[in-house]
This record gives structure tokens, C-alpha cells and sequence, in this order.
């Protein structure tokens, strides 16, 4: 990093302290200014207490990988002495039948020499006498009837390789709760070359698009259609919104081209809807964060709340930065340099959606990318 991004681009004064509310690094002067009664930190501080939390978050992971494969070590020796048993309780099974079969045998080539014997005996009253002294053959082995079960070992090795990867399952799980605990800050883009590396390709969904909506250029631009002097006649505060049919998730970066009086929001995707139409505004309840522009005013929106924001001049393109799973969003105008309008952090618990609102004749966003 070279100093001039050590540098605080509102008071020219070095950037020492770390905001916790707005999670940016700030000077002296932020402190008593923009981010007055913010929580804050020295930065060397909140330096020392990520380390510390990725420390632990590492040592955790460490211990829960060492458990896992102490445990699938466990089953995988289970799994082979089973198998083992199995085996020699099989193999005991078959020596006991070749043992039997081979006395059977025995006793059938005994009984065939009497026989060949008895042949040669011309006195009838002998041979009916040596005949009735012949033993009786035991009932011969029925080998249809005799069952080796061989699917036993399989069966039971399938349920403990099922068992095993849901033991798997189960430490991932607690790998995630974990890292939801210690959360590691990977550093957030600083310059446009850096965001852009996070650029996402949005296209506007015309399924989810008030009415008085026109999208044009493949999707890329909206702005309002004759139905709007209608629509804005008996609903003049209303906006008219659109939502985009990508769905955001990990790092995402988008610019847009905007004018007149616009929203730029992000929202889930469950925002109240009736048919094609929004019925919430963006910005005005849980499900949706946006920037609202009007006459050249900007705030931003969350659950109702509007917080004044001081942009001068006014900007013509805003960059939007999303990272889902830290719950960062971030405004940016930008032209030669991008500059940091307003950053929210918070937790989103479902997938997110790129928006937008207009209500004023000569609205309009464009995507750029």
C-alpha cells in the first residue's frame, strides 16, 4: 500500500483510527466529523483483535479437521474388522459344509463297493440277507437350502459409510458455525481496477417490472413510458421499480448510468409482490437496502429510515459493492477516482437481487456492466 492510501481523502490527515459502525479505516478529524458517535478504534487495535479472531478461527478449524479424521479413521477400522468377521464367520460356515459334503461322498462310495459286492452273490437267500444288513444313507445335503448370506457385509458396510458421511456432514456443519463466529475480514477493494475484478453481469428481469416501465438495449436501460403520466395522475409518490434476474451471491461489483430521480437498491428476492409489480418500496422495510436520489438529493433507505448523505456534485454514475457472506454494502460515485458515498453492515440471510425506482419523467439507469 503506498501512502497515499494511508492518507484520509476528506481531511488530508493520516488514517489511524478504524470505524466499527461503518467498518472503514477514518482520521482524527472523521471521528469528530462524519463518524461522529460511531464506535471506534485505534487501528492498531482492531488490527490486533482480527488477528486474534482469525487465530482462533484457524485453531478451531484445525481441532474440528483432527477430530473428523480420528473419526472416519475409527470407522474405516470398524468397516475392516467387520469385513473380517464376516469373512472368517463365511469361511468357517463353508469348511463345516466341505467337511459334511466330503463324509457324504465317503459314505456314498462305501456303500457303492458293498453294492458291487452284493452283485456277486448267486445265493438269493445271502443277498437278501447281506442287502437287508446295508446301512441306511443319511438324507443327502440340500445345497439350494443352504444360505452364505452374502449381501450381509455389504449392507452393513453401506450403512456405516452412510454413517460416516454424515458424521462428515455433521463437522462441516460445525466448521460453518465457526467461521460465522470468527469471521475473517478479507480486505475490501480499495481502487475501480480492484472492484472491477468483482464485476458481475446484470441483466433487468421484465417479469418483476412496473407496468410503466420500458427496458431497452438488451435489458441494460430502463426509463418510463407513456403509462407513467397515467400511473403518476393518481399515485404521484408511488415509484415504479424493477428488479434484475441475477441473483448476487460472494463479491459482486456493478456501475450504473443514472438520471433524474432514481433508487438504487439491492433486495431479496420474497419483497412483497403483486403479479409483475413491487408493491414495497425499496428501502422501506427488511427485505431491501437502496440510495435514493431525488432532485438531486441523496439518502439512504433501510426499514423506513432515511439517512442524509452530503454528495457534491452531484453524481451520474454510482458503483454498488456487495459481499454477501461479510453483509458489507457499499455506494461509490465515481469519475477520475471512486469515492465512498455510504457503506452499511449488516446480516443477509437470503440471496440478493440488484434493483432499481424511478419516478420522474426524465428518470433512468443504465447498467453499464
Amino acid at each position: 500500500m503506498n501512502l497515499q492510501e494511508k492518507i484520509c481523502s476528506l481531511h488530508d490527515k493520516l488514517l489511524e483510527v478504524f470505524c466499527r459502525t461503518d467498518q472503514q479505516c477514518i482520521c482524527l478529524l472523521c471521528v469528530m466529523d462524519e463518524h461522529s458517535g460511531h464506535k471506534t478504534v485505534s487501528a492498531a487495535a482492531e488490527r490486533a483483535e482480527k488477528q486474534s479472531s482469525a487465530q482462533a478461527a484457524v485453531e478451531d478449524s484445525e481441532k474440528i479437521f483432527t477430530e473428523l479424521i480420528q473419526s472416519m479413521d475409527r470407522r474405516r477400522s470398524e468397516v475392516k474388522e467387520l469385513i473380517r468377521a464376516q469373512e472368517k464367520t463365511e469361511l468357517s460356515l463353508a469348511e463345516d459344509l466341505l467337511k459334511k459334503l466330503e463324509q457324504e461322498i465317503a459314505d456314498l462310495r462305501r456303500r457303492d463297493a458293498e453294492l458291487k459286492q452284493l452283485s456277486y452273490i448267486e445265493d438269493p437267500i445271502q443277498f437278501l440277507q447281506d442287502f437287508q444288513s446295508l446301512p441306511v444313507l443319511p438324507q443327502s445335503t440340500n445345497l439350494s437350502n443352504i444360505n452364505m448370506n452374502p449381501q450381509f457385509s455389504t449392507d452393513v458396510v453401506k450403512k456405516m459409510v452412510s454413517e460416516m458421511e454424515q458424521l462428515n456432514g455433521f463437522n462441516e456443519l460445525e466448521l460453518v458455525q465457526i467461521y460465522k463466529v470468527h469471521t475473517l475480514r478479507f480486505a475490501e477493494p480499495k481502487t475501480r481496477e480492484q472492484f472491477l475484478k468483482y464485476s458481475c453481469h446484470l441483466t433487468l428481469n421484465s417479469c418483476i417490472s412496473h407496468g410503466s416501465l420500458s427496458l431497452s438495449e438488451k435489458n441494460k436501460k430502463v426509463n418510463l413510458n407513456q403509462q407513467w403520466n397515467n400511473y403518476a395522475t393518481n399515485y404521484p409518490n408511488n415509484w415504479c421499480q424493477v428488479l434484475c434476474s441475477e441473483r448476487l451471491s460472494g463479491r459482486c461489483y456493478w456501475e450504473v448510468e443514472i438520471s433524474g430521480n432514481v433508487l438504487i437498491a439491492v433486495s431479496y428476492k420474497d419483497i412483497s409482490l403483486e403479479g409483475k409489480v413491487i408493491q414495497s418500496e425499496f428501502g422501506s422495510d427488511n427485505q431491501s437496502w437502496s440510495l435514493e436520489c431525488v432532485n438531486s438529493t441523496f439518502c439512504f433507505r433501510q426499514c423506513g429510515n432515511r439517512t442524509g448523505l452530503n454528495v457534491h456534485p452531484c453524481p451520474s454514475k454510482i458503483g454498488v459493492y456487495v459481499d454477501h457472506s461479510a453483509g458489507i454494502l457499499s455506494f461509490y460515485s465515481f469519475s477520475d477516482r471512486l469515492t465512498l458515498l455510504h457503506r452499511v453492515h449488516t446480516t443477509f440471510t437470503q440471496p440478493l437481487y440488484a434493483g432499481f425506482g424511478m419516478k420522474s419523467k426524465a428518470s433512468s439507469v443504465k447498467i453499464i456492466f
